[in-house]
Parts: C-alpha cells; structure tokens; sequence
C-alpha cells in the first residue's frame, strides 16, 4: 500500500511539473518573459514570469497553443507535442526589420514590411544596456536623431531638421505637446522617466494624418511598460541602481507587477540625482578656454553674494546639478474576452534646475545673472483607454483614450547688479479624448480601414510678479517690496482647442506590394486676452484665431523579392500656430520676443523614398532613407515692430523686437544610411549615417536646426551570459555659413570665438569612442558596466549651451524577484 501511494505521488508530481512550460530565446537560451501562450480561439490564455515559465494545467491536451511574443517569431504547437520537446520552447528572435510589429504607425498592430515611413524602434532590452541618464540622452542613441541642450537637465529632440513643437511627443496614446511648447529648444522630453519605458518608436517625416498638427518632423511615440492578467496569481519585482562617475549621478528605481485573473497592476518609483558634470579634457579642436566655466554664481533662494565665484576646477559645469523623481501606476482590468480598462497614472517632477547658458553669460565684462532658474518641472497624466474587440461589420478592434495633463512651469531669474528677483509662473490644463478604430474589409485582412476621432482642449494661465530681496550680510530674511514683471504669456488666460478626425486606408495589393493611403480634417481655435499693459501696449488685447486644415498621405511599400524593400511616400503636414508661436513675450541675448496676433499656419510637403536590402541569408541588411520637404508660409523669428518701434523696455533693458513671422518656401533634405550585419555567431555590427540641408527659398538663409553630418558605428559580442559593445560616434564641422544668424535658435555665441577675425567659428568637429558590457549571473541579477567617452574629449552637441560629458564610468545592477 506504501509503494502504491509513493508511485501515485510520484506520478502526480511528475504530471504537474508537466505541465510547466519554459520559452527561451533561440541561441543564447535566456528565459523570456511576458510571452503570452494561448489557445485557438483566446479563451485560455497565461504569460511567461521572469524565469521563462508558464503552467499550462488549464489547457487540454488537443489544444493548440500559440507562443507569441513581439519581438519573436510566433510558435504554434499541440500541447500534447511539448513532451517531445521536454517542455521547452525555443523562439526566434524577428528579423531587426521586416518582421517587426509597430504600434505607432497607424495606432494600432502592424508589421513593418507593410508600412512605407522611416521607422526606428528602441525595446526596454535595449534601455538597460544603454543606461541613458534620461530620456533625451536614450533617443541621441537613434540613427537620425540629434539632441540640443540648454541645460543639463533637458534635451531638445532634432528629427530631419525641425525640433521642438515641429516634432510631436505621445506617451501611451496621448499628446504631450500643448498649447506653450516652445518653437526655440523644447527640454520637456526629460519628464518622461527612461525607467518606466517598455519601448519608444520613432517616425521620421509629416504624420500629420494619424497624428494632427506639429508632426512635421515625426513623432517620438513613448510607451511605458504595462502589467498583464494572468489566469494564476503572480508576483514580480526588480529593482536597478545605477552610479556614474562624471556627475556623481545616482539613479535608483523600482518596480512591483502584480498579476491576478481579474486584474493587474504595475507600480514604478524612480529618483535620480545629478551633480555638477565635468566636460573632456582633451581639447582636439584646439581651443584651450571654449566652454570653459572660470566662476560662476553660489547664489540660492537663502544665499546672497553680490559678487561671481572663482571656479577652481573650470572643467566642472557648476551649477548643472538636479535631482528627479517619477512615478507611474498602471491598472488593467479586463472587462470581457474581448475588452479591456486601462488606467494610467503618471507624475514627474524635479528640483530647480539652472539655466546653464544665461549664468554663463557676460554683461560688460562680468556675469549678468546671479539667479536664472527654472522651477520645478511637473507633468502630472491621468488616462484611462479601453480597448475594445466588438468584432462588427464598421468596428473590428479600436481604443478610447481619455486623459487630463497637468503640466507647471516656472522661470525665477535676477541679475548681480539688483536685488530684484522676477518670477513667470505657466499652468497648463490639458484635457483630451481620442477614438481609434480599425475595421478589416476582408477575412484575410489583406484590407484594412481605420479610421479616428481627437479633441484637446488647452487652457493656460500666466502669470509674473516681482520681489526684492531684504538682505542682511549673505543672508535672505525676506522681501522688502514688490514691483511689476512682464508676464510670459497672456496674463487673461488663454485656450487653445483641436477637433480632428481622420481615414486611412491599407491595402495588400498582392504578395509584394501593399498601398497605404489617408486623409484628416484638423481645426484649431486660439483665444487669448491681455491684461496688463504697462510694458506695451498690442494692437488687440484679445484675439481669436481659427485655422483648418486638410492633410493627406500616400505610401507605396514594395517587396520585389524576400531580400528587398523599397517604399516610397507622399505626404503633407501643417502646424497651427499655439501661443507660444502668437503670444510669448521674453528676451534673449538682447532681442525681445513680442507677440505677433496675425501669424498663420505653416505647412509642409514632403516626398521620401526608402531601400531595404537583406544579403547572406538575412545576416546583413542595409538600409538607405532619402527626403525633400517643402516647407510653405513657414514661421521663423525676425525682426519686427511694435507701437511703431523696434527697441522696447524688457527688465530694465533696451532690446530689439522680434516676433515670429511667417515667410515663404523653404526646403529640407536629407538622408540616412543604416547597416546591421551578424559576422558569425558571437558578433553583430551596425553602422548609421545622416546628412540633413535646409535652406530658404525668399532669403536665401540657412535654417535653423540643422545638424552637421553625423553618424556612429558599432561592434557588439555576444556569448552565453556576457554582451559587449564597442561604439564610435561622431558629428562633423557645422560652418560658420551654415548657420542662422537673424532667427538665433542655433546659438552661434555657444562656438569658439576667434579674436583675430572677430566673429565666431561654428561647431567644431568631434569623435568619441564608448565601451558598453553586462552580464547576466543567473534570471535574477544582471550588472553593466560602460564607459563613455574614453578618450576625455571636449566636445558640444550643434546648438548646445552646455559642454557634454567627459570620461565617464557608469555601474549598474538589475535585480529582479
């Protein structure tokens, strides 16, 4: 009787163990996570934990299972088949491009052999390693994409030659763009967390169709990592801790998923601090004291000194440290088998952080400011999207996005020679609704129509006030008296609203071609009241701008045969004006920006073609993407008059006015050449080049934003548990000639200053070279290990106020439970 019920107990467990499936990764036999395994109509359905296993007891023995995952090859396979395979399932990794799924395209599922625009996408995998202090530094690792910073605590994504309120952020559906981002440099990109990131898509050129106004440089779609149901109760943590060396950096963040048949939640805390960042010590270029920071300012809100501060190391940036804390919360319930409630909760916010470039800047030969600060930047989104599968004839799948963003700017500044300190305070209410629908118009789905709704409703307060400062010794203890400021914005509030509507259309011709069409009506409406009229007095004190547009897109993707691609697309895009564009006021480097109430949108008309082309077996692919957009009535800073002058009183100086205007034609062209290739089993190389021209038709100028060329090549190895890396990049010479002198936006007084010539010289040249390892000890702990910049150089970003980092040595750890 004993052996009877050892054998059964025996047999059971051996049975329940059976029923345990582990999925590894082809090759290097990593446990996968979140493979969603389901049967022939999704009724049963669970997902891999973080060793790789699923219990597969729910399923019968006939049953189909279906292994998929978005970066792997889809597995199907009878269940009662997995006993010959020991109960493990290899997938393939998808190829890096024709078999990629996009989410961002057309909002919804789509593989890549069927969209015809330049994408890029970076996966969470990716982000680990790369261990980008923030999100701006994690898109300057995309080929195509330069990065301007103001200040440390920033980054200015440029995509083609057009950035800031030219380029469109989205986070998990929803705009981030809103009524004040800004036409100059926008480092707004920094309040998304790269901690909490699942993956980012990028798409390059107009996508005003699906995406509205201000894509006309494309669309940086973020999207932030999700919890999943699962049919058993299941608990997963990580942690990952991150030091580096240039800036005494320390990033710290952590996570908790749980899982539960009927719901799931996602929980992420990250704070990182920053201190001052050392620039390179190796000066090729040849300019011994360019960007050097020789004193600077120790003034806080408590401190006073009437005097700048000897730098005794002028390698350190000072004034360039600040911390940041972000936080996400994600709830998914599923309504039914075919729908589900998301809910997301996103906040980020940050200490002050300095406006690096106007501390550094000189006024008859001594600094100018002692304070120039941005306040906390808080970004606070709350949405909730259901996504629905009704299965009807005008419906198949769709989603519905709600959402409310609150976002809270400020500006503190004051100068040495005043006790006076001004403040501009910005609060932003964003409430938006968006609907995205998909219908396939046959059973093979080989045509598709999709169709969509959005409405964004802005409303901005402005307001400034002044204070000056009641002083004793070194001490603040107060304020003395208070005076008037100038207000940023319309100090009677403003609005801004779109109502938009769009259909796309695609359609697989045959095997090798597929036909991607569309069409949106967008309309905005602006309004905007001034108030206080003390500085200047507007031709209108209230205004009401309207302006409607019809955008289309036409893309051809074609497959002539399994190595080759080629797509072509035509598309048109435009951006309406927002009150930045029509009603900012503000001074830099002795030019007042004044609004201008009469400007009107500007448009763009783009024609790109790209190759595609796989060689040995799809080991190498080479990639080439190639454009010209014209760009119509296209705005730009110039000088302008106001009551008839072109000087005016901005704290307490003497500036020349300017305004944006809008002008005539204008061109941007360009390309990207791209190269990955697998040299055997343990090595993969990649390789990216890009080149961007933009000129105006009228005035013959150079636009602004252009990059120089620039590109980066790298060699990774790769065996069993370690990976490294070997990356070089580099950016050629940006020209005197080749900038924008009247509009200002590319700084021009951020290069070396030549004394014999008396002018400036442009953007010198640079290279640097990286080193970039980790290695997985078991499924629970991976440390990395980089170094940026190995060789010390000194060298700046195009545009940058700040110098970028020197040698750096970066550690981090990911534990995961």
């Amino acid at each position: 009787m004993r052996v009877l019920i050892l054998s059964f107990v025996l047999i059971f467990s051996i049975t329940v163990k059976a029923q345990k499936v582990k999925v590894l990764e082809f090759g290097t036999n990593f446990p996968l996570e979140n493979v969603a395994i389901y049967n022939d109509d999704n009724s049963k359905m669970v997902y891999t934990n973080k060793k790789g296993i699923a219990d597969l007891s729910k399923f019968a023995s006939t049953d189909v299972i279906s292994f998929n995952h978005l970066s792997y090859i889809e597995y199907d396979v009878l269940k009662k088949d997995l006993n010959a395979l020991k109960y493990k399932v290899h997938l393939h990794k998808k190829s890096e491009q024709l078999d990629e799924i996009i989410l961002s395209a057309s909002k919804g599922k789509e593989e890549r052999r069927r969209i015809a625009e330049q994408i890029d996408v970076i996966r969470k995998e990716n982000i680990v390693k790369i261990a980008p202090q923030t999100s701006a530094d994690l898109l300057a690792n995309l080929p195509g994409i330069r990065v301007q910073k103001s200040q440390f605590g920033g980054g200015s994504p440029v995509l083609r030659g057009m950035e800031a309120n030219r380029v469109l952020l989205v986070i998990d559906g929803v705009r981030m763009n809103n009524a004040i981002y800004r036409t100059g440099h926008l480092q707004n990109s920094i309040t998304v967390s790269p901690n909490i990131l699942d993956r980012v898509e990028v798409i390059f050129g107009p996508s005003s169709v699906i995406y509205g106004s201000d894509a006309l440089g494309g669309v940086v779609h973020y999207f932030t990592k999700t919890p999943k149901v699962n049919d058993k109760n299941q608990v997963n943590s990580s942690i990952y801790n991150r030091f580096s060396t240039i800036n005494n950096e320390f990033t710290t963040s952590g996570n908790i998923e749980l899982r539960f048949k009927k719901w799931a939640s996602f929980t992420n805390v990250s704070y990182s601090k920053f201190g001052d960042l050392k620039m390179g010590k190796s000066r090729n270029h040849g300019y011994k004291d360019w960007g050097k920071v020789f004193e600077y300012s120790n003034n806080t809100n408590t401190y006073y000194n009437p005097n700048p501060v000897i730098n005794p190391n002028p390698n350190i940036q000072k004034n360039t440290g600040y911390n940041q804390t972000d936080v996400l919360q994600k709830l998914v319930f599923p309504l039914s088998k075919k729908d589900d409630l998301i809910f997301n909760f996103q906040y980020a916010t940050s200490s002050n952080i300095n406006r690096v470039d106007k501390l550094n800047e000189y006024s008859d030969g001594t600094l100018k400011y002692a304070e120039w600060y941005y306040g906390p930047q808080n970004r606070l989104l709350l949405s909730s999207q259901l996504k629905i599968n009704p299965e009807k004839k005008w419906i198949e799948n769709g989603s519905i996005t709600a959402a409310y963003q609150n976002i809270k700017e400020s500006r503190v500044q004051r100068k040495f020679s005043s006790l006076d300190r001004s403040y501009r305070k910005e609060n932003v209410d964003v409430f938006s609704l968006n609907g995205d629908f998909f219908v396939p118009l046959t059973k093979e789905s080989n045509r598709i129509l999709s169709y969509g709704v959005e409405f964004v409703y802005n409303k901005v307060n402005s307001n400034a006030f002044g204070k000056t400062l009641d002083v004793l010794g070194n001490e603040i203890i107060g304020f003395s008296d208070d005076f008037t400021v100038q207000s940023r914005y319309p100090d009677g509030g403003s609005s801004y609203t779109t109502l938009a509507s769009y259909v796309n259309y695609r359609q697989d011709i045959n095997e090798k071609s597929t036909l991607n069409t569309g069409i949106r009506y967008s309309a905005n409406f602006l309004k905007a009241k001034w108030i206080d009229e003390t500085f200047m007095t507007l031709p209108k004190t209230q205004i009401s701008l309207n302006n409607s547009a019809l955008t289309a897109t036409i893309g051809y993707a074609y497959k002539p045969s399994k190595d080759w691609q080629i797509n072509s697309v035509i598309s048109s895009g435009f951006r309406s004006p927002n009150l930045d564009d029509v009603g900012k006021i503000r001074e830099k480097s002795g030019n007042v920006t004044v609004p201008n109430i009469t400007l009107k949108p500007e448009y763009a008309y783009n024609f790109e073609i790209n190759a595609l082309k796989y060689f040995n077996n799809k080991k190498f692919n080479m990639g080439v993407s190639m454009y010209y957009t014209l760009l119509n009535n296209y705005i730009t800073r110039d000088y302008f008059k106001i009551n008839n002058s072109s000087t005016i009183i901005y704290d307490g100086e003497e500036g020349n006015v300017v305004a944006n205007v809008n002008k005539g034609n204008a061109y941007i062209l360009g390309g990207t050449y791209s190269f990955t290739g697998k040299i055997n089993e343990y090595l993969i190389s990649r390789a990216s080049l890009t080149y961007t021209k933009g000129k105006a038709y009228d005035t013959h100028e150079p636009l602004s934003s252009i990059p120089p060329l620039f590109g980066a090549f790298e060699i990774g190895y790769q065996k069993n548990k370690f990976q490294a890396t070997i990356n070089w990049k580099f950016n050629a010479q940006k020209k005197l000639k080749d900038y924008n002198i009247t509009e200002g936006k590319d700084n021009i007084e951020q290069t070396p200053f030549n004394t014999e010539t008396n002018s400036y010289e442009g953007t010198p040249s640079w290279s640097i070279l990286n080193i970039n390892t980790n290695y997985q000890f078991n499924n629970s702990i991976t440390a990395f290990f980089k170094i940026d910049n190995i060789f010390d150089i000194h060298y700046k970003e195009f545009a940058s106020s700040i110098s970028n980092p020197g040698r750096n040595f970066t550690f981090s750890i990911l534990i995961k439970k």
